[in-house]
């Protein structure tokens, strides 16, 4: 443990970088090239700056509401960086701001059409080799509805972190099933479709107050870390991310609302949109499945529950790690355990 004098000159330093440099996290992005780019879909690939990557792809996909920048929140806890820097050919997809004039778009508009031309474009640009998929919470879950619709793409894993498939086991939400179920169904309706979906400062707010407790704690606890560089800048990390939360488009938001929340289609196993079933019976490739120990959005009974779901799949993994809904997946703990059952399960795929 550092000396109190060492502390002191810290945490001096730190407060410098703060307050006069405008933090101490390196916000750097990882270096990328724009190749391919269509209506809420614009397709990176990542780079080291030593020469094109080998190998095969890798493909990042975010959730809906969240920046594509969970995947690479900041140097040094960035899992963009750490599979860029493994020797991984890392590839990105970002769906841009969602404007009011999106809000008839659905669920199908991902499945069928954002993601298959971001899968089948990342196979282009690397050779016509398979895609191993890296998604996040409704990544994952819009991931393995594409895969189980459209087995022809070229598509050869899929890895999901927090990614809820049981609705009814997400404590979080639980008190407001009675208030749903006695409005019909209809207690969100009217202000989505009037707002035209979930507004981003709204996504942002309500992200924000599940965690509350550290919401409310957050002051006192800089001031006790004041030394630590490494929390502050992962501090300011995650406030970085919350600030550039995205809108859900109104009709999507209705149909994970009706479909997920209301008749939790997804712990049976089966997509009803519009008449249209996709079953995730239908995924045949190996999957891994990951769940924040702490996760209030996303806890481990419903992201678990999607391993009894993948009847046609090769082989599911199924693994736990330290952190909340976004630490699981880039929290500085994440390094030492997602992203290590990440490189496993990537390595076992191309053995």
């Amino acid at each position: 443990m550092a000396t109190p004098p060492a502390r002191l000159a810290a945490a001096a330093s730190n407060v410098v970088g703060k307050v006069l440099h405008g933090g101490v996290a390196d916000l750097r992005p990882v270096p990328r090239v724009l190749i391919d780019q269509g209506p809420n879909r614009s397709l990176y690939r990542l780079t080291n700056g030593k020469g094109p990557q080998e190998g095969p792809p890798v493909l990042l996909v975010p959730p809906l509401a969240a920046p594509a920048l969970c995947f690479d929140l900041r140097r040094g806890c960035s899992l963009a960086e750490h599979l860029v820097e493994g020797g991984r050919n890392t590839y990105l997809v970002d769906y841009g701001n969602v404007a009011f004039s999106d809000r008839r778009l659905g669920i199908e508009h991902w499945i069928e059409e954002v993601l298959p031309r971001a899968i089948r474009k990342v196979s282009e640009d690397s050779g016509g080799q398979g895609v191993h998929v890296v998604a996040w919470c409704l990544g994952g879950i819009f991931s393995l509805l594409t895969t189980a619709d459209q087995p022809d793409l070229p598509i050869e894993s899929i890895a999901t972190i927090a990614s809820p498939f049981d609705f009814t086991a997400i404590p979080l939400i639980a008190p407001f099933r009675p208030l749903v179920d006695l409005t019909g169904g209809h207690l969100l309706t009217p202000f989505y479709r009037a707002l035209g979906g979930a507004p981003s400062y709204l996504v942002s707010r309500v992200f924000r107050a599940t965690g509350i407790s550290k919401e409310i704690t957050k002051p006192l606890a800089i001031l006790k870390n004041l030394d630590d560089r490494d929390y502050l800048a992962q501090i300011e990390a995650v406030d970085h991310f919350m600030d550039n939360m995205i809108a859900y488009p109104g009709r999507t938001f209705g149909q994970i609302y009706h479909r997920f929340f209301r008749a939790n289609d997804l712990a049976e196993g089966t997509v009803d949109l519009n008449g249209r079933i996709i079953a995730l019976s239908g995924v045949k490739v190996p999957t891994l499945v990951i769940a924040g120990q702490n996760d209030t959005i996303a806890p481990r009974a419903a992201v678990e529950r999607l391993t009894e779901l993948l009847d046609n799949s090769p082989s599911v993994t199924f693994e736990t790690a330290p952190g909340g809904h976004l630490g699981v997946l880039t929290g500085r703990k994440a390094r030492g355990t997602t992203w290590r059952y990440l490189d496993h399960f990537l390595d076992a795929q191309a053995a």
